[in-house]
């Protein structure tokens, strides 16, 4: 099983943090949100990872390059397009790996252990989707429609009405689903609007045709980095959480807090 982690946005809505590094580097419980995603993903047995990057591209090699471990691969893929694309163009960029069965990971997703663990043990089928549940859901949600557990609809216009939970950025892909996902994205790419539309835009279209699922969370810890104000609960959220052996060959966290 692969990783696949898409750190290419700046995280322009929590500047000036983001100012002069990536918000994938903004620390998290003493350690940066990429490796706080590369320590749960390593402990769950996912040894191959790929982190397509963008703006800092180089501080994120710089920090990822320190990382050592004797079964864990690391390697990063720059997308040019991340001034000017969303996330779809970073799979593109990405799609030699999608060879096998992988995670496809949002870089401003954190996420505890046994969400990663419920997703792997989730019924085998080609796109499993993760998703959570409240009480109401706002323009920003990646919103989910469902027939028991197989997913008929994915976006964030879904109404009211026609939504049972919301995505947190985490989906698995496997058997046919590599194949299926990959040749998605390469259609969507060609299309007018392909640099600028979201990954997930594929996933809706596949869901039409029944080779997607959702795995529900609920209750497990996780949360999104977008604004300012998530920054603060997600760090209260991961405060004191354990730490694994995995480490940084004990290099000092430079990002800002």
């Amino acid at each position: 099983m692969k990783a696949i982690i898409l750190s290419a946005g700046r995280g322009s809505r929590l500047l000036p943090l983001t100012q002069h590094q990536p918000k994938c580097l903004l620390p998290i419980g003493g350690i940066s949100m990429i490796e706080h995603q590369i320590e749960v993903l390593h402990d769950c047995g996912i040894n191959n990872i790929s982190v397509v990057t963008g703006f800092g591209s180089t501080l994120v090699e710089r920090a990822l390059a320190s990382w050592h471990s004797p079964n864990l691969s690391i390697r990063t893929i720059y997308n040019p397009f991340y001034q000017v694309s969303d996330n779809l163009a970073s799979c593109w960029m990405a799609r030699e790996e999608m060879d096998s069965d992988f995670l496809l990971v949002n870089g401003d997703t954190l996420f505890e252990h046994r969400v990663v663990q419920r997703l792997l043990s989730s019924q085998l089928v080609p796109i499993t989707v993760t998703i959570d549940r409240k009480d109401a859901y706002d323009d920003d949600d990646m919103k989910v429609q469902l027939d028991g557990m197989r997913l008929l609809a994915i976006g964030k216009r879904l109404s009211a009405s026609d939504t049972d939970g919301e995505s947190i950025g985490l989906t698995s892909f496997r058997g046919e689903g590599p194949n299926l996902f990959a040749d998605h994205i390469a259609e969507a790419m060609l299309e007018p609007e392909g640099v600028r539309s979201w990954y997930l835009k594929a996933v809706d279209t596949l869901a039409k045709d029944g080779f997607v699922h959702a795995a529900s969370i609920e209750g497990l810890k996780w949360g999104e980095v977008d604004t300012a104000d998530d920054l603060a609960e997600v760090r209260d959220l991961f405060a004191g959480a354990p730490r694994s052996g995995l480490a940084s060959a004990g290099r000092p966290l430079d990002a800002a807090e």
